[in-house]
């Protein structure tokens, strides 16, 4: 199993490249569809909210009214925090349930229109970006979705910027084209990258780069600190350092904590997408991101 974390600006095209995935098999987790779920009429999670912010934030017909709650919520941080206190724990227990029912063999993708913005690229086996310039979203949103031109531009303001989407990206989905031209590019995605990446995780084996299948990033030393965040996240408190020893190659070391920590790396480090190639030594089943690490003990 690979997990694979799908994002990109308000009116990007996030849509298309979801529909996509699931089109060739992907096991799909959505975020917002989530955070509707836990939230539903009957739910604790409705019932977390009416007591906290009073039951005029309910509809006639018992559902939540969103501008009610919004009107409530996002008056100062310390409301904020009550919502997201009530929320947030709901939406991760209902994701983790969803991740333990998928497959072995599952691509998943999580849908999460936030991942920037949160902070939690560095947990995922790769992070795809779906890409269209402001002036393209907001053309999108006034003229097919009816968004008042006011509204649109303050959520793409509100969102991560492109350098900051650049910076997570392990692949850049550019829809500057046709609907059918960013499904083509989804689809050569999954058939040259993702489908070979999670069978060779399975069978903990280093992938055999395949030239020219990544553009080149506008700073090269890209790969390897998305590289450096991920490590951490599957090391923890297991490591004392990651670093970039080579950053042309990818070539980065693991200080783990001790010699328990360290064989505890061989297994979460397979997992995480880099097979044991010998004692210490761990190379990329990704066929897009060739990289060597090297465990040491502290």
């Amino acid at each position: 199993m690979i997990r694979l974390g799908l994002t990109g600006g308000i009116g990007a095209g996030k849509s298309t490249v979801a529909k996509t995935f699931v089109e060739r098999g992907a096991y799909i987790i959505d975020a917002d569809k989530i955070a509707r779920e836990v939230v539903e009429p009957g739910s604790d999670g409705l019932a977390a909210l009416v007591e906290a912010f009073g039951s005029d934030i309910l509809s006639a017909d018992g559902s939540l009214d969103r501008p009610a709650l919004a009107a409530k919520a996002f008056v100062d941080d310390e409301s904020r925090k009550t919502l997201n206190g009530i929320t947030h724990p709901l939406i991760g227990a209902r994701t983790q349930e969803l991740l333990e029912a998928a497959p072995d063999d599952a691509i998943v993708v999580q849908d999460i229109p936030l991942l920037v913005e949160n902070h939690t690229a560095p947990f995922f086996h790769l992070v795809v970006i779906v890409f269209a310039d402001a002036d393209v979203r907001l053309h999108r949103l006034t003229t097919m979705r009816g968004v008042d031109e006011a509204d649109a531009r303050a959520r793409i303001a509100a969102q991560a910027t492109d350098e900051q989407r650049r910076a997570v990206a392990d692949v850049w989905l550019d829809n500057s084209g046709s609907a059918d031209d960013l499904a083509a590019a989804a689809a050569r995605v999954w058939d040259d990258r993702l489908v070979p990446f999670e069978a060779n995780v399975r069978a903990r084996r280093v992938a055999e780069p395949v030239p020219g299948l990544v553009a080149a990033e506008p700073n090269p030393d890209g790969p390897a600190v998305r590289l450096v965040n991920r490590l951490w996240a599957i090391a923890g408190e297991r490591a004392t350092a990651v670093e970039i020893t080579d950053a042309a190659k990818s070539e980065l070391r693991i200080t783990a904590r001790d010699d328990a920590s360290s064989a505890e790396l061989v297994d979460l480090l397979a997992v995480g997408g880099f097979a044991p190639v010998e004692p210490g030594v761990h190379g990329s089943c990704d066929p897009g991101r060739p990289a060597t690490i090297r465990v040491e003990t502290a």
